[in-house]
């Protein structure tokens, strides 16, 4: 069980959509595929081993410990297990729930192929329609297993004590070594557009309006065209169904306002412009397809938001405004304006973090180059979806490499000790969820004693 974790969400909860998108041809005279293992009505095929294994190979090439075939294995057989388990006890997930994932998970896919259905059909060999039915498979489970572990886990805590009796038990020799981490913080501006910009894009789209309400145009073939969301653009606006919460607020405040099948007037969020169309509402969820027009700021707009933060950056110097309070005030940006402005590791919540799991490279190579305690001055980036914007940045403090501490590391160590806790309450789950089902396994995995000790 000590590879638990490790593998049923960080292993599979990532890893288990690769297998759908394999293309790896088998050498000459191996057997296509065949089912290794039944949990119920729940079968585990080879090549859903091979992938996975062959995919934790590759991320032990990025510092993680990869598991042994027989761990891969064992962990497809608890997934199944508790899919099975979930049935019995009658723990499900909602459509809704799942075509929000599938629906995202499909337009991230098909942005990296510029929504171009050929260049996916090319690249793995299936149409948008098979991988979407292949997503939906993976997604399903993923959430069940999510939810059947939380149903599992329920209301287990950890206490300064578990956590200092956690750290204990560590032999001193074998405590990790954590890299350089990191202090940082941003204040983001988004550049205000010129009045004239913003009445262009608003005419455009309302005479997109009358032209599909005319029978003249198409709404799908619109956004096709003229939509600057990558995602849901090439697939003709569709988004999917949200939850409400989810999306901008005035975007579902005006698609909750429609009928099925009505068209809205433009309405601005801080992506930009929209039409919407609302298609289909289902319980608390919706589903919309929309034309976005992003306002494209001019050279005076973007300056003016660099004399903005400049000003902000030497009262903050000055002492006269804190940092920490001048990001939740002033910040345009919503993943870390209300943490004021650092960014976090979501894995612990905590604001140190090693600089290499900041996704933007020229945002690590900044930081690199600055002096503990400095902040930038006003820096222009291109945000994928909002465009040219400019922030500055705070580079609070810096903590060396080190072995773990109490005093240094204590979110981690929290976070672990939760872990530990959760995998001793699964342990004595298995004992008995593996009587209330049929196993059946292939004589060529009895080796691994799946699920023996459990």
């Amino acid at each position: 069980m000590k590879f638990l974790n490790r593998l049923i969400f960080s292993l599979l909860g990532v890893m288990t959509l690769g297998h759908s998108f394999s293309q790896e041809a088998p050498p000459s005279g191996q057997v296509l595929d065949k089912i290794v293992a039944k949990v119920n009505n729940n079968i585990i095929l080879e090549s859903e081993v091979q992938q996975t294994y062959i995919e934790a190979l590759a991320q032990a090439q990025q510092g993680i410990i990869a598991p042994t075939r027989c761990e891969v294995f064992e962990s497809l057989m608890i997934n199944k297990l508790m899919v099975a388990k979930a049935e019995i006890d009658s723990v499900l997930v909602t459509e809704p729930e799942v075509l929000l994932q599938v629906n995202n998970r499909f337009n991230a896919v098909m942005q990296q192929f510029g929504g171009d259905e050929s260049v996916l059909v090319q690249v793995y060999g299936k149409t948008a329609e098979q991988l979407k039915s292949e997503i939906e498979d993976v997604i399903r489970e993923q959430l069940v297993v999510s939810k059947m572990r939380s149903k599992i886990t329920e209301g287990i805590t950890v206490s300064p004590a578990d956590v200092r009796s956690f750290f204990n038990t560590i032999p001193k020799d074998s405590l990790p070594l954590f890299t350089s981490e990191a202090t940082v913080g941003q204040i983001v501006r988004k550049p205000e557009v010129s009045p004239q910009v913003r009445e262009q894009l608003i005419a455009q789209l309302t005479q997109f309006k009358q032209d599909i309400l005319e029978g003249k145009a198409d709404f799908a073939e619109l956004a096709k065209q003229h939509s600057e969301d990558p995602g849901s653009g090439p697939q003709g606006g569709d988004l999917g169904f949200f939850r409400r919460g989810e999306l901008a607020p005035e975007y579902e405040s005006t698609s909750l306002g429609l009928r099925p099948g009505e068209i809205s007037d433009p309405v601005e969020t801080q992506f930009g412009f929209h039409m919407i169309q609302l298609l289909e509402i289902k319980g608390t969820s919706y589903n919309t397809r929309h034309i976005l027009r992003i306002p494209t700021a001019s050279e005076e707009d973007i300056l003016k938001a660099e004399r903005y933060l400049d000003s902000l950056r030497k009262e903050i110097q000055a002492g006269k405004v804190d940092f920490a309070k001048a990001a939740k005030e002033y910040s345009t940006d919503r993943a870390t304006s209300d943490n004021g402005g650092f960014f976090t590791d979501p894995a612990t919540n905590s604001n140190r973090l090693s600089l290499r799991t900041l996704e933007d490279p020229v945002l690590y190579f900044t930081i690199d180059t600055m002096a503990v305690g400095n902040i930038t001055t006003p820096i222009r980036f291109i945000d994928p979806r909002e465009g040219t914007k400019v922030r500055i940045l705070y580079y609070k403090a810096k903590y060396p490499a080190h072995r773990a501490n109490l005093q240094d590391d204590y979110e981690k160590l929290k976070a672990a000790t939760l872990r530990r806790k959760e995998d001793e309450i699964l342990e004595k789950w298995f004992v008995t969820a593996k009587e209330d089902v049929f196993i059946d396994i292939d004589p060529n995995y009895d080796r691994c004693n799946p699920l023996q000790g459990k």
